[in-house]
């Protein structure tokens, strides 16, 4: 056997997302370090200012992180019951938040206990922002009404009473003091304006709103409810730009970028969606473990902090661009050494000396070379082969089919190992890369195993998400025969019409009239 041909594993198209600017960005990030809160995270929001600190309402607390803490630096408790949107002001020395008993609480970040405390709504109090001008608060409650507060009276200003379910999300300008944006659960989304005593604008969402978003410029409004992300053009009046249905879940939470390039977008279907703000179209996307509550970015996109339905707060740094320190060299041999006789010509009496390279085997190769097919089999279903490097287990079965002993390799196995070939084939079988040598192999399997079906409850469950699997794919490639038939019916009608000559037309002529000629006679004549 020394003249045994190693098996020639095919190569296949490398099958993947397609790495872009937007995949390299968002991807560098270290790996999530994780947060234990006391209860679902509802709210996160960075500090505008140095050091760029964060704070998280979970439960009835709201607790303030340094960026690379893992341990609260603040904590904020005077909560008679859940706290809700706590929000930083422009300069990063006040925090507000609202509370289930409906009362809006204003705190000084050094301090603990709260410097105003603002009564009037009569139910809980979901969203609070600051305005403009950082004398001012504006809250929306679930008593259906939106309320304007003045921070050095402690006085309630305006009341505004136009929703007619929960107000549960908001933001108010950071360019005008006097406009603020509430989305309440009545399926709209109203600018209000507090030189007037209504909304000046109103749009319709069509969903609950649970999350709204104005952009730094003012022009865009970004809405968020069900599993839609709308975009309206303010300039335009309210005007619709563009409906996103990315998720399959409500859409709970909506952030931008630093640069206001990329909007992001956080939903219950427990992923993070980035948007280009110029396509709106998908540039990345984010897993997570759980359900997603809130979302928010630090200054230049160094931190991403998402929070979660089961209280972990998962919390994402850039990584660093350090320069790597370099270690002493250890003295190698000069270059003359590696390059000696190199250029050395062959004499008339010389006689050259080829040393053959040593091939190495790969396992399977040496099982094939015994003739150990079940053997070569078992090492190529194993976990590691088979999720990092399935074309060579396919490129064994191709082999063993060749051989014809692919029987041989897959009779008298076990349940377990029965099992790790369905799973592989399961995994693999509708890859169109692979599907020509699997299906062969289930046929195979399936002709073995058929006598023993109802022996084993796992054996059997496989063979059902395998027959499960079959179907599908059969219905799809019937669908798309028959849209290839549709195709091929167009485009004959197509060419068959531009085959056919245009009539072209011609303009009808009138009856000549029949002139006699001179030298013949007419029939008057002849009959004369």
């Amino acid at each position: 056997m020394a003249g045994y041909k190693p098996v020639a594993i095919q190569t296949y198209p490398v099958l993947g997302e397609k790495i872009t600017q937007d995949t390299l960005y968002w991807n560098n990030y270290k790996t999530p370090v994780q947060i234990k809160e006391f209860g679902a995270v509802s709210k996160v929001d960075f500090s505008p200012q140095l050091p760029y600190n964060y704070a998280v309402t979970a439960s009835s607390r709201i607790h303030i992180y340094g960026r690379y803490s893992q341990e609260p630096v603040k904590t904020f408790s005077r909560f008679k019951d859940t706290a809700y949107c706590a929000t930083f002001r422009q300069d990063g020395q006040l925090l507000v938040a609202g509370s289930e008993d409906g009362v809006v609480q204003l705190f000084d970040i050094n301090g603990r206990a709260p410097l105003r405390q603002f009564e009037g709504h009569t139910k809980a109090v979901h969203t609070v922002d600051f305005t403009a001008d950082n004398y001012h608060v504006v809250s929306g409650a679930d008593d259906y009404t939106v309320k304007l507060w003045d921070i050095p009276n402690s006085k309630e200003i305006l009341t505004f009473k136009e929703h007619s379910d929960y107000v549960r999300c908001g933001c108010a300008s950071k360019l005008n003091p006097d406009l603020f944006v509430t989305g309440s659960y009545d399926h709209t989304v109203k600018i209000f304006d507090a030189r007037t005593n209504k909304n000046v604008l109103c749009v319709e969402h069509g969903q609950p709103v649970e999350s709204v978003l104005l952009f730094p410029s003012g022009g865009l409004l970004v809405s968020a409810g069900g599993r839609y992300v709308k975009v309206w053009d303010m300039l335009k009046g309210g005007q619709l730009l563009v409906s996103l249905k990315n998720h399959h879940k409500t859409v709970t939470c909506l952030c931008l970028s630093s640069s206001g390039q990329r909007l992001l977008s956080g939903s219950l279907d427990r992923k993070v969606k980035v948007y280009s703000t110029t396509s709106y179209k998908v540039v990345h996307s984010f897993d997570y473990a759980a359900s997603i509550l809130s979302l928010a970015l630090s200054h230049q996109d160094e931190t991403i902090v998402v929070g979660m339905t089961n209280g972990i707060l998962s919390v994402k740094h850039r990584k660093s661009e350090a320069k790597k320190t370099s270690l002493p060299r250890r003295r190698r041999p000069a270059y003359r050494t590696f390059i000696k006789g190199k250029n050395y010509l062959k004499q008339r009496d010389d006689i050259m000396v080829s040393r053959p390279a040593k091939k190495h085997l790969e396992g399977y190769d040496k099982d094939l070379k015994s003739f150990r097919v079940s053997q070569a089999l078992d090492r190529v279903l194993e976990p590691k082969c088979v999720i990092r490097t399935p074309e060579v287990t396919v490129s064994i079965i191709k082999e063993l089919t060749r051989r014809c002993v692919l029987a041989n390799a897959l009779a008298g196995r076990d349940e377990k190992e029965v099992t790790r070939v369905l799973n592989f084939l399961i995994r693999n079988l509708s890859q169109p890369r692979f599907a020509p040598v699997l299906i062969n192999a289930a046929e195979i399997i399936i002709d073995i195993y058929l006598p023993v079906i109802g022996q084993s409850s796992v054996v059997d469950k496989k063979f059902i998400v395998l027959q499960e699997l079959v179907e599908k794919e059969i219905d799809y490639q019937r669908e798309l025969l028959e849209t290839l038939g549709m195709k091929d019916m167009l485009f004959a009608t197509m060419t068959r019409n531009d085959s056919d000559p245009v009539p072209e037309h011609v303009p009808a002529e009138l009856p000549e009239e029949k002139t006699e000629s001179p030298t013949q006679p007419s029939d008057t004549d002849k009959n004369s």
